[in-house]
């Protein structure tokens, strides 16, 4: 019997668990590590942050599913890699720490035939002064428990307005060097909804922050969609949606620090500007969790098995060069780590091997480019992948067998406005592949028959239906696996 160790619970950590389990589980031990007690259904949080759904709507505890389907779950958070073992321990393992109350600061050694590393993101609040709910003036919807806390400060906002007074709101992304402008979009558009259901829009401002290079990046290098017959950019199409709803913008921007009601920021010319306000809600950008990696003689390899960054190295080409010298063939394939076969990395934990989005620096030198995406679907395809590789290493294949590659994938997004059955509605953007890859699509570097943009209540409607979907899904009822992924 061989052991499979998964870091992370998330999307694409969960997702490996599952189909392990499916595949494998009768035969082999599947073992699940994860800090956090319950399974948060991300993309959901914009709506706990905006009061239209609970925490118990959006997360479930993860040591009930796990017990019911026999998988080993231990709260606890990964500390270090032993990919050769030690002087004491023949077998790669894992050191963890407890995070269980009754448990916690403990630590214990799991040992692992196989080890996916599905860790996600340290959300690093830390890298701008004052950014984040815990120690500076800002909320976030990264967590349920963030998004329960921003809705308390955005009703506050709402109940004062409402009394006649004048806000100012401002949502986006709290550093140069962020990713998931996405969630801040979908976010600044469930506000705006909530202000025009309470009847008090014309005495709020709300300006969207990004260092997107244009409207509509999403750290995608921008994207082209089909709509109505006509092909759009992403920069046109995302400011029509902000032009509609009378949001004000400021792109090119790195956020430097966040005093209480003002926002210190650089725009790529250089120059230096202050923002007031009375709410806002700041992405952070994100970080490897700070696994360390050593080798039998207790030696530090961390370098060697992670970027600099601290997401871990996979099949991907990582050499230095030009960012116009890059290509999709440089996107990883199976996301094995390159020298241990039995490890792999899924979801945000990781490294990509270039950005999407042009790099840019200000002209005092300060990086203001978005970092690439990969959750939600590309998480889930990824994991799916190295699930099936890790069944057919098990079952004797040599080398991995399945691949993800985010140059060979689409995603689809669907950004809500409001959690109403009627008067809801959402932009919902296809894209293929997520990575453009101009040799195969040389005019836009994607496929426009598989890459559209909507708006509409239909698209608010598939919005609700997924999150059903994927909860049940999640939750792992009869027949999961007949859902799409």
């Amino acid at each position: 019997m061989s052991r499979i160790v998964i870091l992370g619970a998330g999307i694409s950590g969960h997702t490996v668990a599952r189909y392990l389990n499916r595949m494998v589980g009768k035969q082999h031990e599947i073992v699940v590590v994860s800090p956090n007690a319950k399974w948060n259904w991300i993309p959901s949080n914009i709506w706990v942050g905006v009061g239209q759904m609970t925490e118990e709507d959006v997360t479930f505890p993860l040591a009930e599913v796990y017990n019911r389907i026999g998988v080993d779950f231990h709260q606890a958070k990964g500390v270090s890699i032993h990919p050769e073992g030690d002087a004491e321990t023949a077998s790669p393992y894992v050191t963890v720490e407890y995070t269980l109350p009754e448990k916690a600061g403990q630590q214990a050694k799991l040992t692992y035939d196989y080890l996916v590393n599905a860790t996600g993101p340290k959300l690093n609040f830390g890298a701008t002064e004052g950014l984040g709910p815990e120690h500076g003036h800002t909320v976030s919807v990264c967590t349920a428990s963030h998004a329960i806390e921003a809705n308390e400060k955005l009703q506050a906002v709402v109940d004062a307005v409402k009394k006649g007074e004048h806000k100012t709101l401002v949502i986006g992304t709290g550093h140069g060097m962020c990713t998931c402008q996405g969630a801040a979009f979908e976010y600044i558009y469930n506000v705006d909804h909530i202000l025009r259901e309470a009847g008090v829009r014309d005495r709020a401002r709300i300006i969207w922050i990004s260092n997107e290079y244009e409207l509509g990046d999403f750290g995608m290098g921008g994207v082209n969609v089909k709509r109505g017959g006509y092909i759009a950019n992403g920069k046109t199409f995302a400011e029509s949606l902000m032009v509609e709803r009378g949001i004000e913008w400021i792109i090119r921007a790195h956020v430097k620090k966040v005093e209480a009601g003002k926002i210190h920021y650089e725009t790529l010319d250089g120059s230096f500007h202050e923002l007031e306000f009375d709410f806002s809600m700041l992405i952070p950008p994100f970080a490897g969790v700070g696994l360390k990696a050593y080798n039998k003689a207790g030696e530090d390899i961390t370098a060697q098995v992670f970027l600099p960054n601290g997401f871990m190295k996979v099949d991907g080409d990582y050499t230095a060069r030009p960012f116009a010298e890059w290509s999709a063939e440089d996107w990883p394939k199976t996301y094995q780590n390159p020298t241990y076969g039995n490890m792999f990395a899924v979801g945000i934990a990781f490294a990509p091997p270039h950005l999407i989005s042009k790099p840019m620096q200000s002209a005092n030198g300060t990086p203001i480019n978005p970092a690439p995406p990969r959750t939600g679907m590309p998480s889930a395809a990824m994991a799916i992948a190295v699930a099936k590789s890790i069944r057919d290493m098990l079952n004797g294949a040599a080398k991995p067998t399945h691949t993800a590659s985010m140059a060979r994938m689409g995603a689809a997004c669907v950004a809500s406005t409001g959690s109403h059955l009627l008067r809801g509605t959402a932009a919902t953007m296809t894209v293929f592949p997520v990575v453009p890859d101009y040799d195969k699509y040389p005019e836009y570097g994607r496929d426009l028959d598989l890459t559209f943009g909507e708006i509409g209540l239909a698209g608010h409607w598939m919005k609700s239906l997924l999150h059903y979907t994927f909860i049940y899904q999640a939750k792992m009822r009869p027949g999961w696996w007949l859902l799409p992924d």
